[in-house]
């Protein structure tokens, strides 16, 4: 009985592993590249994607930053931009809210 737990709960790991693998916000989005204001100029402006990290702090707060950028880029695709430009952020201080313009270029 218990070893059928315990393959229970590694299957259920697992699938949550897996999960996460598959999720762009931890893979990220190859498909679109980040870019800067400057080298935009000829490309169509597709939409304005905004998203709030979720998680603060020094030790996660990067993580769940760059989460959060990846899931601005799987938007940003799926608008069908493949471009995005992220407004600055101020270096060292907590990120409450990303927002980033989507191109097509």
């Amino acid at each position: 009985m218990k070893s059928q737990i315990l393959s229970v709960a590694l299957s259920g790991a697992s699938l949550l592993a897996l999960a996460g693998c598959n999720d762009p916000g931890f893979r990220g989005v190859p498909e679109v590249r980040i870019a800067t204001a400057g080298e935009v100029a000829q490309c169509r402006a597709v939409s304005v994607i905004t998203n709030e990290p979720g998680v603060y702090g020094p030790l996660v707060g990067h993580e769940a930053e760059r989460y959060a950028r990846n899931k601005i880029l799987e938007s940003a695709k799926q608008d069908g931009a493949n471009t995005v430009v992220f407004d600055p952020v101020v270096p060292g201080e907590p990120v409450y809210l990303l927002r980033a313009q989507a191109y097509a270029c």
